[in-house]
């Protein structure tokens, strides 16, 4: 009966003779006894790598098992060619072992691995925003680790590439301990085990049993976190990992427990095969850019900033000060559009953050802008309550002013592809369509209390609907053109509950991402109404979002 290579892991706990390399087919490139640190001692890792594929990858690192006291990287071998195969550089790892070297001295290594894979990512083809972390008993417990404490420099150590980040993008845990105050007794060898790694018992030494379970570092931001147990593991009780994954539950983290009824400490036949299986969706959902999606989105808050994040796990690529701006737009071209509010401009930056384009003397308080399909850009200056076209070269060739979107009345402004432009009167929940000839054309009010009500962002979408977004209770609402309400989110329904909803923007698949500014929340929405994602934003509080182009 067939045994995978993170099961090998485990059972290299009864022996000390290191399994037998596999083979290593012709699509896979192999390099060995690679060394990623030498604190205390020399330790290396094994890199598998499609061959002949210079594109850029996610990379896996695997950790063994063996009580941290023995192990070997080999008997992840298997395993890392699997992954090699399916398009991953996959990176076997050994560590400091017990009880030589004893707790953090494997968690400074693991962490230090990640780093080296990091700075050596064109070298290795790796993409070093997605790298991921798997492991068995001891080797699960060190990827936890690695996935609870993430930019953390509590372990890092003095192993070398201290300017790169040991952050990971998702782990799979494979019967790893999370709480070592609760293994004693629950333990076959936990007596054995966990004295030589922490230095004492524990009655001598409490505290390294706390500092080193990960149970203890649980946060709402950990990696996305896949652990698989055995209902009947002799070595690392199942309720370990029910433990963790709960806490992390709670904390509004993304946690799944596969639970294998009857499974020991290693997986065999058929359990072995669903382990794997579910390893490897794991990886694609998280660790495959092609699964996720780009997005901009416009800082309002303290920090400031533009930012260019994968969707949606929320992995940032790139970031441009925008002074607390409030509007963004992905251009065809790569570029990004976007409003300064210090500075009084809309500028557009290339990949860089490089200005190529910026736009004009004499605004006010831009709040909104659009390029257009011309090649104009729309402004809209919510202090002066104008709605200015400006072309390539600054020149104004078009204009809407009126008092009633003056002094910070008015908020977005949108073009329509009937060449009308969309105002949010913000200050009385009003959206007022205006001509050519700054004619009003249709307009329409919300309802409720408008000294509470506010209306942020209306788009006109092709099949000649409105669709807009209002606070207070926070709503996405579509309106005909004869103004009434055929699909809406939140409001009086309470079906979602946001604070303020601002920006929104439509996937391809026609899912809808929205800004939930006071919730700072970014959620995505199909069009029966049911969240399919949602992102905590911490400090930011995002005014406008954009799918990129």
């Amino acid at each position: 009966m067939r045994i995978l290579a993170f099961a090998l892991a485990s059972f290299a706990l009864f022996s000390q003779q290191p399994p037998k390399p596999p083979d290593v087919p012709a699509n896979v490139e192999a390099t060995y006894d690679v060394e990623y640190s030498r604190v205390g001692e020399r330790v290396a890792m094994d890199i598998f790598r499609p061959k002949g594929d210079p594109s850029a990858k996610p990379a896996v690192l695997l950790v063994h098992g063996g009580g941290f006291r023995r192990g070997s990287r080999v008997s992840y071998h298997a395993l890392a060619i699997k992954l090699a195969q399916r398009g991953y550089v996959a990176a076997s790892a050994s560590y400091r072992l017990s009880p030589r070297s004893q707790f953090p001295a494997a968690v400074e290594d693991v962490k230090a691995a990640v780093r080296f894979l990091r700075a050596n990512a064109a070298k290795y083809a790796i993409d070093p925003a997605f790298i991921g972390a798997t492991g068995g008993s001891a080797g699960g417990h060190l990827v936890l680790m690695l996935g609870l404490t993430g930019d953390s420099k509590v372990f890092d150590g003095f192993g070398p590439n201290q300017e790169q980040s040991a952050k990971v993008q998702a782990v799979v845990n494979y019967y790893g301990p999370t709480d070592f105050t609760k293994s004693y007794g629950k333990s076959v060898d936990a007596h054995e085990v966990l004295p030589l790694w922490l230095g004492g018992d524990l009655e001598h030494e409490r505290g390294y049993h706390i500092k080193s379970s990960p149970i203890n570092y649980a946060n709402p931001n950990a990696a996305p976190l896949l652990s698989v147990h055995g209902t009947e593991d002799k070595y690392v009780e199942h309720a370990q990992s029910v433990w963790l994954t709960e806490k992390l539950q709670a904390m509004g983290a993304k946690a799944e427990l596969l639970t294998l009824p009857g499974a020991g400490h290693g997986f065999r036949g058929a359990d072995a095969d669903k382990a794997e299986a579910a390893l490897f969706a794991f990886f694609d959902k998280h660790l495959k850019p092609a699964s996720e999606r780009k997005i901009l989105i416009s800082d309002h808050g303290p920090k400031g900033e533009i930012v260019l994040m994968y969707w949606p796990s929320g992995r940032e690529i790139a970031r441009y000060p925008n002074g607390r701006g409030h509007d963004v737009q992905s251009l065809p071209n790569g570029n990004v559009l976007f409003t300064i509010g210090p500075e009084k401009k809309v500028v557009e930056v290339d990949a860089k953050g490089n200005r190529v384009w910026e736009c004009c003397d004499g605004l006010e308080h831009p709040l909104s802008a659009q390029r257009l399909p011309n090649g104009n850009t729309l402004i809209g200056d919510a202090r002066a309550g104008k709605v200015i076209e400006f072309d390539k070269n600054g020149k104004n060739v078009w204009q809407y002013a009126h008092e009633d979107i003056a002094n910070m009345r008015m908020r977005n402004s949108k073009r329509t592809g009937q060449n009308t432009t969309l105002i949010c009167v913000e200050a009385v929940a009003k959206v007022i369509e205006i001509d050519r000839r700054g004619e009003i054309v249709w307009q329409w009010q919300a309802s409720g209390d408008l000294k509470l009500r506010r209306l942020y962002q209306a788009i006109r979408l092709p099949n000649g609907n409105t669709r807009m977004t209002i606070s207070d209770p926070g709503e996405v609402v579509e309106v005909t053109p004869k103004g009434e309400i055929v699909w809406s989110i939140g409001g009086a329904k309470m079906d979602i509950q946001m604070g303020w909803p601002s920006g929104h923007a439509e996937f391809a698949n026609g899912n809808l991402l929205v800004s939930d500014y006071t919730g700072r929340r970014l959620l995505e929405v199909d069009r029966q109404g049911k969240i399919v994602n949602q992102l905590r934003m911490g400090p930011r509080t995002v005014a406008s979002v954009a799918v990129v182009q």
